[in-house]
């Protein structure tokens, strides 16, 4: 089953309901197994891809652009099929002012992003992160730029608090400058948190919510044993990245839920990797889960998850595992240029 078309936010646009991610394109996976985990999706209808400047995750600032430009090289031919978004903030060279969400940065960035990506215009450019050390103004300044150039068609945000969102919709109104249509946001059954706040202000403001990280890089696929270390190859062993996801979830109370939400799995004859991204497809406040593969062969959860169909019993037991997790503190880390 293909994703049906959704609002992206209240742009007008609409949008395929699944967003293939590629933070492991050109790390975890090399160009040849990126470029078939992208022909495998393209039939499949999922043409809403998502990368960044800094993408493939785990890596330094050496490799700036790598998935990017692997994109770009497969993008050749495609590009009016394909719903391209990326991301600006973080570090693409040595300099002080290469980082961050400057106006400088910002328009700087993008146009490395355009040439990598081998396109004359961005279709969703996100500011990764909320950068403490520049205005609001100065930020939504540049994007307008951009906008109005042609470079850039909508924006959006990722890894935002709600009241830093909500900063920039006001000033965005205030000063008739681009509107925020998207909000990507840390969301799976062990990562709760976004419910509190976020998604109060997104559905009010009608922000199309974009949840990443559904399988909580691997641990609700069932893939993780408590008592072992997590294999060198694995998100959680690679960099820094690897460090923050093991500090995030490696702990006796995720694993204690994912032991009980396998055996909810195996009572309705389903894998846990596809329970949880079907959960996820199921929540009302989320416009379009990401969706992170390593190999081709496991777009074949997605296929799955979109065609489960389960009662409200199941989905009320699942609710009743997990609710603890909306309690979490978010832990967004803060930089600033």
């Amino acid at each position: 089953m293909s994703p049906k078309a959704v609002p992206l936010g209240d742009s007008g646009v609409r949008v395929p309901g699944v967003v293939l991610g590629t933070a492991t394109f050109g790390l975890q996976c090399d160009e040849r197994t990126s470029r078939d985990i992208l022909d495998r999706a393209f039939e499949r209808g999922l043409t809403w891809l998502d990368t960044s400047t800094s993408y493939p995750l785990g890596s330094g600032p050496e490799t700036v652009g790598v998935t990017e430009s692997l994109l770009g090289r497969w993008l050749e031919g495609r590009r009016d099929e394909v719903f391209l978004a990326t991301k600006v903030y973080n570090r693409t060279g040595p300099a002080p002012w290469q980082l961050g969400l400057s106006r400088s940065h910002v328009i700087s960035a993008v146009e490395g992003s355009l040439h990598r990506l081998g396109t004359d215009h961005i279709d969703l450019l996100q500011l990764h992160r909320f950068d403490t050390a520049t205005p609001l103004d100065e930020t939504l300044s540049a994007l307008d730029a951009l906008v109005h150039a042609g470079k850039v068609r909508y924006v959006g945000c990722c890894n935002f608090l709600a009241y830093q969102m909500a900063q920039a919709l006001t000033w965005s109104e205030l000063r008739n400058l681009p509107r925020l249509r998207t909000a990507q946001v840390r969301y799976s059954l062990v990562r709760r948190g976004a419910e509190i706040e976020m998604f109060r202000l997104c559905r009010e403001q009608r922000v199309a919510v974009l949840a990443f990280n559904l399988l909580a890089g691997g641990i609700l696929a069932g893939k993780y044993d408590r008592t072992a270390a997590p294999p060198g190859a694995s998100r959680f062993a690679v960099g820094a990245a690897g460090r923050r996801y093991k500090d995030r979830y490696w702990n006796d109370a995720t694993f204690s839920t994912v032991e009980a939400l396998r055996a909810v799995a195996e009572k309705v004859g389903t894998t846990l990797a596809t329970l949880a991204t079907a959960w996820a497809f199921h929540q009302p406040d989320v416009t379009a889960p990401i969706i992170g593969v390593s190999r081709g062969a496991q777009l074949d959860t997605v296929t799955d998850a979109l065609d489960l169909k389960l009662p409200d019993k199941v989905w009320a037991e699942v609710d009743a595992l997990t609710a603890h997790h909306r309690h979490q503190a978010e832990d967004i880390e803060f930089e600033s240029s």
